[in-house]
């Protein structure tokens, strides 16, 4: 087992193959701020069953990242807003991960006040995670202090390291699974797409209250437009009437590719564009999964945890409020973060990234 802890090194020793859980019930973004951690774990047990228990989209996630053996569907749990509970299906699956009998599990959900005492209904052997100084804690030595300073994907990795699996990198990967590079390969064939290249213009955030707004991007989009390079409009289908209306606010076309790519080929997608403006969302760490320059709007999140590390190649603007990070789905008074946000000024950043032209690393297969 990756510890420092006599009691799990015993444990290595009798077991070659340890069973290892992974609690990260959350979206793209958060998953993808979690591989280097998952990368660490499995340079350090390449033996390791490791499974993720996440939420029922992350399937498709696991399949992906050759780091993860396993996947483990979590229902839901009062408290935690990601996903609405299922209360008839905690039994099974509190009796599924309990047969499962893993060794360790790994709470890598958050400060840990609702999912620590979650996590320890496994019934692992033993219980590793994050935790708030003062509060419960089922085994202090596999426990670090809540680091509330550091970006996202370096927490992480300080409780894998913590663990005794030392950082093997920062970079996050979004491989394809088969068949979806011809995928992409027949939707690129069907995009009216210049000599150029594309851009991607992607609106949508979860909550409302994290969304810039589409008629800034529209203004942004329509600049690059007029520079020459196609527009791309990303998002899911239940996002397709924002799409709609920043379409309608544009006056110049744009390829509105609402529904229509999965996660695999929005992934290659953004690795042959050029650019991706996005609100601090998911697709900005698609993009620095795949190695794609990014203009990204913090409105309302913190983007000292949530920022791409690679600052030289993903630029994120923000307006400090005092009301950051935002809790509410839809802002209660003006939507200050945003509005303090100008389009010219992310249509300034735009042109400078694609200026410098930077060295796309080979980072998808």
């Amino acid at each position: 087992m990756p510890t420092r802890h006599p009691a799990a090194a015993r444990r290595e020793r009798r077991d070659p193959h340890p069973r290892i859980a992974v609690f990260r019930a959350l979206q793209l973004g958060d998953l993808l701020c979690a591989v280097p951690a998952l990368r660490a774990l499995r340079h350090a047990l390449p033996a390791a069953r490791i499974t993720l228990i996440g939420l029922p989209w992350a399937a498709d996630f696991a399949r992906r990242i050759s780091y993860v053996d396993d996947f483990l569907e979590f229902p839901g749990f009062p408290g935690l807003p990601e996903k609405e509970p299922d209360p008839a299906a905690l039994p099974n699956f509190f009796a599924e991960a309990r047969r499962r009998r893993f060794h360790l599990a790994i709470q890598m959900h958050g400060s840990g006040g609702i999912t620590n005492p979650l996590v320890a209904q496994l019934e692992a052997e033993h219980t590793a995670g994050f935790v708030v100084p003062g509060s419960w804690c089922p085994e202090p030595e596999f426990f670090i202090p809540w680091p509330e300073a550091l970006p996202e994907t370096r927490r992480l990795l300080a409780l894998a390291e913590h663990l005794g699996a030392p950082p093997q990198g920062e970079q996050a990967e979004l491989p394809l699974l088969p068949g979806e590079r011809a995928a992409f390969t027949d939707l690129r064939s069907r995009l009216p797409v210049g000599e150029r290249g594309y851009v991607c213009i992607h609106p949508g955030a979860r909550l409302p209250s994290r969304r810039w707004g589409e008629e800034r991007f529209a203004r942004v989009a329509d600049g690059l437009a007029a520079d020459g390079l196609a527009v791309v409009l990303t998002g899911t289908r239940e996002e397709g009437p924002l799409l709609a209306r920043l379409q309608a606010a544009m006056a110049t076309p744009a390829i509105d590719l609402a529904g229509h790519t999965s996660l695999g080929t929005l992934a290659a997608l953004v690795a042959e564009a050029r650019l991706v403006v996005c609100n601090d969302t998911g697709m900005s760490h698609v993009a620095a999964a795949v190695g794609t320059p990014s203009v990204v709007v913090a409105c309302g999140s913190d983007p000292g945890r949530w920022r791409p590390l690679d600052e030289a190649r993903h630029r994120v603007l923000w307006h400090p409020v005092a009301c950051r990070p935002c809790l509410f789905e839809h802002c209660p008074t003006g939507h200050e973060c945003a509005a303090g946000v100008a389009a010219e000024a992310v249509l300034a950043e735009a042109r400078r990234l694609l200026a410098e032209s930077l060295e796309k690393p080979h980072v998808i297969s």
